[in-house]
């Protein structure tokens, strides 16, 4: 089995990759086209020199790496919808499993601006990750009903994409992976500190201004994704 596992950034899916990085019977991919997406966009990332020293640039031969036999039995690749640009190719993920990883917006852009200020809704992938369910189906998953009760949660996608549920995937060492993009140094701090899903988060943040316009962009799109969740 191959996962494609879309979500945007800030989005409990660096905590995902780890909980199916402690199957044995896994591998992972950390955002394996993120450095082809920064030199193709010209978008400028935190750390953008140092991703596009150390990833691969070339769309097509990430996609090839990505529809790759892997070593494990089953490979989980952590992808982000607006990394896949116009003309990158796509036909790898129509014989993947694909699940969509989302989170309400206000969550998001909440944490999103703490690490880099001014996000438009192209940098949290709302729209993007629409067009790529409806492009390829799938399965959805909400990242609050995961903190909630990360078992009950894993165990219906583990059920929904027929992959036998391991109680490992409930926790994970602390500490940093050698799967990790270089990218990690900037983005997984509190990830790194944790070694289990995080709990229940409190009242939405209220968004004014700037942020305010970019949730209220993002919502419909969420909403259009959070009726087909599990659960």
């Amino acid at each position: 089995m191959k996962i494609a596992m879309w979500s945007g950034p800030r989005n409990l899916s660096t905590a995902m990759m780890y909980s199916f990085g402690t199957r044995g019977d896994f591998s992972v991919m950390d955002e394996p086209f993120y450095a082809a997406y920064l030199a193709a966009s010209g978008a400028d990332h935190p750390m953008r020199s140092e991703i596009l020293e150390a990833h691969e640039t070339d769309p097509a031969r990430v996609a090839a790496a990505c529809a790759a036999d892997p070593e494990t039995p089953h490979l989980y690749m952590k992808h982000m919808p607006h990394h896949m640009l116009d003309g990158f190719p796509l036909d790898w993920a129509r014989e993947c499993v694909n699940v969509h990883l989302i989170r309400h917006p206000a969550r998001v852009i909440a944490s999103y601006a703490a690490r880099r200020e001014r996000p438009t809704l192209e940098d949290i992938g709302f729209a993007q990750r629409v067009h790529l369910y409806e492009a390829l189906g799938g399965v959805v998953i909400d990242s609050t009903d995961i903190r909630a009760n990360p078992e009950r949660m894993l165990r219906l996608l583990c059920e929904a994409i027929d992959l036998p549920f391991d109680p490992a995937m409930l926790g994970w060492r602390a500490g940093p992976r050698a799967e990790d993009g270089i990218w990690a140094a900037h983005w997984y701090g509190a990830v790194h500190w944790s070694t289990k899903f995080a709990g229940v988060e409190g009242d939405l943040p209220a968004l004014e201004g700037a942020v305010g316009k970019v949730l209220e962009a993002a919502l419909p799109y969420y909403e259009r994704l959070a009726k087909q969740a599990l659960g």
